[in-house]
C-alpha cells in the first residue's frame, strides 16, 4: 500500500470528521479509508485515532503526526505546482489597480515590455485615487504609494522604490511670473490643487514649513495634474518621475528642490497566499526589476 496515499487519506480523517466523509471526498471506499488508516498506525506502531461507533478524536501521537504530515503535504502541493509552473507560461488576465497619475508614459512602457515577455497575460489596468479591496473587487495586485508602508490584514506590499515630491511649474509659467527661491515667495503664486487642500507642508533641516496656496484651480484626483501646471496654469506638487517623462522632460521644471514635500516609497500590494498564481509571481518579479533599473531623476531646479 503507497504509504503517501495512506497519508493523505489520514489527513482527510481528520480534517472530514469521519471515515465515510473522508471516503465521499476522496472517491474510495470506507474500507479502504480504514485501511489507509490502518497501514499508518501499523508502519508507525503508534494508535493515532481513538474511534468508535459515532466518534473519531486523535491520540496525542496521532496529534503530533497530524499537524507534521500536514506541513509535509502543503510543501509537496507548493513544490509540484512551483514545478508545474516551470514548463507552462503564464496566461490569463491580471487585473491590476494603480494610481491615477501612473497612467504616463513610463508605465505604458513597462506593460509593453511585460507584453513582449508574457504575450498570453491580458493586463487589466485601473487609474484611480483610492484604496480598492483586492479580494472583494476581484484585484490580483495594486500599486501603492504611501509614507508607511501600513496595508489591510491579510496583504502583503513589497517595496519597489523611494520617490521624491517636488514643486513644480512649467518653464512658461516661471517666465511669466517669476520663479520663487524661497517658501516665502510661494504666497505670490498660483496653485492647482488636489482634493480640498489649502495649504502644503515643506520639510527643511529646521523643520517643517506650513505654506498657504493661492489655488486656482482643483483636481479631484492626481490624473491630469501635470498636464494643467505643463498649461502654465501655476504650481503643484508632483513625483519626480513626472519630470522624465518625454510629455513633460522639457516643460516642466521642479523649484525649491532644496524643500522636498514628502518622500513616500511605491508598493506592489498583492493578498497573501500560499500558492500564488503564475501570472501574479510573473508581474511582481517583473515590476520588481523594472524598479532597480530606475534611478532618481537628477533635477535641475531652482531653491
Amino acid at each position: 500500500m503507497d504509504t503517501l496515499t495512506s497519508i493523505r487519506v489520514f489527513r482527510q480523517v481528520v480534517e472530514s470528521g469521519t471515515f465515510v466523509a473522508a471516503a465521499e471526498r476522496m472517491d474510495l471506499s470506507t474500507a479502504m479509508v480504514s485501511k489507509h488508516v490502518m497501514h499508518v498506525e501499523k508502519r508507525l506502531g503508534v494508535r493515532l485515532l481513538n474511534r468508535n461507533s459515532r466518534t473519531l478524536s486523535l491520540t496525542e501521537p496521532g496529534r503530533v503526526y497530524f499537524e507534521r504530515c500536514k506541513t509535509i503535504l502543503e510543501d509537496l502541493e507548493a513544490t509540484e505546482l512551483e514545478l508545474g509552473s516551470l514548463g507552462t507560461a503564464p496566461r490569463g488576465t491580471l487585473r491590476i489597480s494603480c494610481p491615477s497619475w501612473f497612467a504616463a508614459q513610463l508605465m505604458a512602457d513597462g506593460f509593453a515590455e511585460f507584453r513582449s515577455r508574457y504575450p498570453e497575460i491580458l493586463v487589466d489596468a485601473s487609474f484611480e485615487d483610492r484604496l480598492v479591496d483586492l479580494v472583494e473587487e476581484g484585484y490580483d495586485l495594486a500599486m501603492r504609494v504611501t509614507r508607511d508602508g501600513a496595508v489591510a490584514p491579510g496583504l502583503i506590499a513589497r517595496p519597489l522604490r523611494t520617490m521624491s515630491i517636488y514643486l513644480a511649474a512649467s518653464r512658461e509659467y516661471l517666465k511669466r511670473h517669476g520663479t520663487p527661491e524661497s517658501p516665502e515667495d510661494l504666497v505670490r503664486h498660483d496653485f492647482v490643487a488636489v482634493g480640498n487642500h489649502d495649504s502644503l507642508q515643506l520639510m527643511s533641516p529646521n523643520g517643517k514649513i506650513e505654506v498657504p496656496l493661492r489655488v486656482v484651480l482643483r483636481y479631484r484626483s492626481m490624473n491630469g495634474v501635470a498636464n494643467a501646471v505643463a498649461a502654465g496654469i501655476g504650481l503643484a506638487a508632483l513625483p519626480d518621475l513626472l519630470f522624465e517623462d518625454p510629455m513633460f522632460k522639457d516643460v516642466l521644471k521642479p523649484v525649491l528642490t532644496d524643500w522636498p514635500l514628502q518622500h513616500p516609497t511605491v508598493y506592489v500590494v498583492y493578498v497573501s497566499r500560499k500558492h500564488l498564481p503564475v501570472k501574479i509571481r510573473a508581474y511582481i518579479d517583473f515590476v520588481q526589476e523594472v524598479a532597480s533599473r530606475i534611478r532618481p531623476p537628477r533635477l535641475v531646479g531652482v531653491r
